[in-house]
């Protein structure tokens, strides 16, 4: 059920949002290369959380390409040399170097930007003001921002960071942007968000752990982008700092959270419970 539900909300964004980039030429050819794979997780949590609470594909389906346009466009400028500098993204090149770092820089500012003008179609309805609020404040210097910030700073800082630094860097780097998703579908239907925010505090922790522990334990073909980074440059991670198998207990500890956070719903929560265990099931 998870699987499916996963592969038809994905074609779903990515259709409206490729919809939505308007003309041809390089910068648009070069959006729709950055949007164009992915697992469209986000995405996923937008529109499952809207059916969850009754709100029907149609008009969830904006958020939800809104969501993976922020979600490609900080993946973009985290690849460019003066962030990450990674050659590989989703096992392609990645935009600065199919392309250039100008129209790197340019894609992302226009997928962000386009992100938000998204959230304006009539079928969001009335809850568009708190849609765009909401994601301006995950997506910016108190959420995503944040957390890119507090890492880049972690890289030079004297000492590593320990475990409650990396909960509050992640917290925004990963987290913020999980947590919309997963409250976007209760801000649609008018309805009281914070099961879905303890739903996605620990998925998005676990989530985090998952992708420390793929960067231990991964292979790069798999996982499509570079792994060893974090160990190379000597940063303290997850796995560093418990251990490989701690982290993974402490990654299955979240998910047992995430999945009794959806108690009120009962059954229909079940396809969010699948993908809460997909987090730390995956290989890439």
């Amino acid at each position: 059920m998870f699987q499916a539900r996963l592969t038809e909300t994905s074609g779903l964004a990515r259709a409206c949002l490729h919809g939505a980039i308007r003309d041809d030429g390089a910068l648009a050819d070069a959006m729709r290369y950055a949007t164009a794979g992915g697992k469209g997780m986000r995405g996923f949590l937008v529109m499952e959380s809207a059916r969850l609470h009754g709100v029907n594909d149609t008009r969830s389906v904006w958020p939800a390409a809104a969501i993976e346009a922020v979600h490609a466009y900080s993946l973009v400028h985290d690849d460019l040399p003066c962030m990450d500098d990674d050659d590989l993204r989703r096992g392609l090149p990645t935009v600065h170097k199919k392309w250039d770092e100008a129209t790197a820089v340019l894609v992302g500012d226009a997928l962000q930007t386009l992100a938000f003008e998204l959230l304006t179609h009539d079928a969001v309805g009335a809850a568009r003001v708190s849609l765009i609020s909401t994601l301006a404040q995950a997506a910016g210097q108190s959420g995503m921002v944040r957390g890119q910030a507090l890492d880049i700073a972690a890289e030079t800082a004297p000492m590593p960071l320990g475990l409650d630094e990396i909960i509050t860097l992640q917290a925004g780097k990963t987290g913020a942007l999980i947590q919309w998703s997963a409250e976007a579908g209760a801000i649609l239907a008018s309805a009281d968000p914070k099961p879905m925010r303890d739903y996605a505090t620990a998925l998005g922790l676990a989530f985090q752990i998952a992708d420390d522990i793929l960067d231990v334990e991964g292979d790069a073909r798999t996982v499509g982008k570079a792994v060893g980074k974090d160990a190379g440059a000597g940063k303290a991670t997850f796995v560093s700092l418990l251990g490989p198998q701690a982290a993974k207990t402490r990654a299955a500890e979240l998910v047992d959270q995430a999945c009794d956070a959806l108690a009120p719903f009962g059954a229909d929560a079940e396809t969010l419970r699948d993908a809460a265990r997909f987090v730390i099931q995956r290989d890439r």
